[in-house]
């Protein structure tokens, strides 16, 4: 298994979604605060991003921004949000400069992974040539199936976008080596223990298991995970089970006798105390509001 592909299924709800949008200045968008995550690639053009907190940031073209949280920003075509208007009210000017992509992604903000959740308000990926080519093919595709109206197109798009997150975040952690989860998932025997609880979440792990798995010592092992993910091997454990418990129950019509099992319980009473002590809810009733907010 793989740690970031399970933290973005972990946390995804429902369908990405995506626009192309071809302007011609002036113009100015607002995008109000999300449940999920926004992204922005600039096609054609400049612009500019701007965010709470932050400085004005110049876009290019090929520029992608990434906003893992769903904060409220602008797209602009200058450094100021003078008479911004909500993105949803934009009107297409097929003789407009400027052209981009933008999209989101509903995620479940109570099963936040920490990788995800560790990342910046702002996540900017200028355009270099030579760098990140499976980024840069991944992003022509996309912005050619938004923009044309073939057979299997919803499908295609949900799947770019889905790769999309996935290289955007994997880009980032890989220029951001030195420290937290990035860390984490460079250190040789720190990713062989997530990896394996991972795969195995259902197994009778033990401190010293998972140790002996990964040719540690147990106090080595314990030591360094807790210093680069910020809690012990044994707490991330539970925690990655009542996630994944969590995604089964919001995502599929499985009984609870087989997500208990899938996650390391042996009875779905002891999976229920353990759920609802873990996030408030029994699993019967996480599900039903779970239907409820689709």
């Amino acid at each position: 298994m793989d740690v970031l592909s399970d933290a973005v299924a972990a946390m995804r709800t429902g369908r990405p979604a995506s626009n192309r949008l071809r302007v011609g200045a002036p113009w100015c968008y607002r995008f109000d605060p999300y449940d999920g995550a926004g992204f922005h690639v600039l096609l054609r053009g400049t612009g500019w991003l701007l965010s709470e907190g932050e400085p004005p940031l110049r876009l290019a073209t090929g520029d992608i921004v990434l906003l893992p949280h769903g904060s409220t920003h602008v797209l602009s075509h200058a450094p100021r949000a003078d008479g911004a208007v909500l993105f949803e009210t934009a009107v297409e000017d097929p003789e407009g400069e400027t052209d981009f992509l933008c999209g989101k992604y509903r995620f479940d903000r109570t099963r936040s992974h920490p990788v995800l959740a560790d990342l910046p308000e702002v996540v900017h990926l200028p355009a270099q040539l030579g760098r990140h080519p499976e980024l840069r093919a991944a992003i022509d595709l996309l912005a050619a199936e938004v923009a044309g109206g073939r057979a299997g197109r919803d499908a295609v798009i949900s799947g770019l976008l889905d790769l999309l997150l996935v290289y955007v975040v994997r880009t980032w952690l890989d220029e951001n080596p030195a420290h937290g989860w990035p860390q984490a998932l460079r250190d040789r025997e720190v990713a062989a223990a997530l990896e394996a609880l991972h795969t195995e979440p259902a197994a009778p792990w033990r401190i010293e298991d998972l140790a002996a798995r990964v040719g540690l010592s147990r106090a080595t092992l314990a030591r360094r995970f807790a210093a680069l993910t910020g809690q012990p091997p044994m707490t991330y454990l539970t925690w990655w089970r009542m996630t994944t418990a969590a995604h089964l129950l919001r995502e599929t019509d499985l009984p609870l006798p087989a997500i208990a099992r899938q996650v390391g319980y042996g009875s779905p009473f002891a999976f229920s105390h353990a759920f609802k002590r873990h996030s408030g809810l029994a699993p019967g009733r996480y599900r039903v509001e779970s239907d409820r907010g689709a």
